[in-house]
């Protein structure tokens, strides 16, 4: 893993991306020699160049909107992996028959663009299979070590499932007097020096998770094996890296006082730019769907209720705004007071379930957004009522409100709909982390999962 402006990335990934720019570059020229495979006297053309890489840069964007190099890809069956390469492909030819429209000097023929197409797509599939090779040979997995076996240590298995792959915990070695919480099996006993536990179990990386750092921690032994270049990492940040979070039930106040990050009001007036150039290029592509909508839902109430809902939420400071979404529930849903939304909710309408499920009905929060009352990607906005209640019980609930609310964010592309305070509270671990280490960068990666979660309709209720 490498930052990239505070946001953690997989190398295996960006090697991955890398050659499949080179592959994408290449297919243009490779498409030319199949179209002219039988002609004498042809050559290509200086301004190809310019063709290749676009088609290779709009291959790229794509298959990273649609989670072709998120690090849950490589479990993906062989259908899945098809299907998400053939859109990715689909949406490419679309977009590059438009820039080939816009600049018919970049055109290089129907012939040669369908041999390159064709022939990036197989190839892709191709590098995807000993891609998938490649991960989960256990001869490039990454060992990992953790000192500490008690309860702080146990929460590394209870993420394992959602740790990546190229991860093996190697086992626990207990600290002091700790209280075991981990099975015999996975113990490992130190009766050697650490620094020769490590290269007998050819270790890569430890991570230090004793529940009392106060007793028996080995010090000198743990700068031993870091001088010898084992990486070693405390629990905390090795949770932010593999899984994108800041784990509340492992956190301590000093851990956010000295840790590196918290700097987004350095770059408030980028983010704002951003913002309103993001919203203004989504209204100019989906006000056809929104006229669309706003008519469907004034046939189904037959003209009744409002097309639009306005409802009170938190804001950035605490301060309140009124956000504005279509219409998807009846208008007695909260007859009997607030209430999360839940799977087959019977509150919402035959076209609410629609645009809810498609995130339509999020679409009129564009005009939050260009007024300031919003940000194109941050936390979720909630209720007063929520937010009063959740300050109470959850630890640092009230720090996901020193930025602006999105109508996409981290916690959104990353987690499933909250409909309990469990939920709430896994949510603003990513809120946590999206605060911590925001970037324009980081805002650019949600808005291309933003477009995954829509395909799929995934969290949606």
């Amino acid at each position: 893993m490498i930052r990239i402006f505070r946001h953690y990335v997989s190398t295996v990934y960006l090697g991955l991306m890398a050659v499949e720019m080179v592959v994408l570059s290449a297919a243009i020229f490779i498409g030319a020699h199949l179209r002219f495979l039988r002609a004498d006297g042809w050559q290509a053309e200086s301004d190809w160049w310019i063709t290749a890489l676009l088609f290779a840069f709009t291959g790229v964007i794509l298959n990273a909107a649609l989670g072709l190099y998120q690090r849950a890809a490589h479990r993906w069956g062989m259908a899945e992996l098809v299907l998400r390469l053939s859109l990715s492909f689909i949406f490419a030819t679309v977009g590059m028959s438009l820039i080939f429209y816009a600049f018919p000097d970049l055109f290089v023929g129907r012939g040669i663009f369908g041999f390159a197409v064709l022939f990036s797509l197989l190839a892709l599939l191709g590098v995807r299979l000993l891609f998938c090779r490649f991960v989960d040979s256990a001869r490039l997995k990454r060992r990992v070590l953790v000192l500490g076996a008690g309860e702080l240590a146990r929460r590394i298995l209870d993420c394992s499932q959602r740790l990546p792959a190229n991860l093996n915990l190697v086992g626990f070695v207990r600290m002091g007097g700790e209280a075991c919480q981990i099975d015999g099996e996975r113990l490992i006993e130190m009766n050697v020096p650490l620094r020769e536990l490590a290269e007998r179990e050819d270790i890569d990386e430890i991570v230090v998770a004793p529940d009392d750092r106060r007793g028996g921690l080995p010090v000198d032994e743990i700068l031993d094996c870091k001088m010898q270049g084992i990486e070693v990492v405390d629990l905390l940040t090795f949770f932010e890296r593999e899984l994108g979070i800041v784990k509340i039930d492992c956190l301590h106040p000093s851990w956010l006082v000295f840790s590196d990050g918290f700097k987004m009001h350095s770059s408030l007036v980028l983010k704002r730019l951003f913002d309103i150039a993001a919203s203004l290029g989504l209204l100019a592509v989906t006000w056809p769907v929104m006229l669309a909508t706003a008519l469907a839902l004034w046939i189904e109430s037959r003209g009744k209720w409002p097309i639009f809902y306005r409802q009170t939420r938190v804001g950035a400071d605490w301060q309140l705004f009124q956000v504005v979404k279509f219409r998807s529930m009846r208008p007695d849903a909260e007859k009997g007071g607030a209430l999360m939304a839940r799977p087959n909710d019977e509150r919402v309408t035959r076209v609410g379930r629609f645009i809810r499920k498609t995130r339509i009905d999020e679409l009129p929060q564009l005009w939050n957004v260009l007024k300031g009352d919003m940000s194109f990607v941050g936390p979720r906005p909630e209720r007063p009522e929520f937010v009063e209640k959740f300050a109470e019980t959850i630890p640092y609930y009230a720090e996901r409100h020193r930025v602006k609310p999105g109508i996409t964010g981290w916690a959104q592309v990353r987690y499933q709909y909250a409909e309990s305070e469990q939920d709430t509270l896994e949510k603003l671990q990513y809120d946590l982390y999206y605060v911590k280490n925001y970037s324009l960068f980081l805002d650019f990666l949600i808005l291309l999962q933003t477009v995954e979660v829509v395909l799929w309709g995934k969290g949606a209720r």
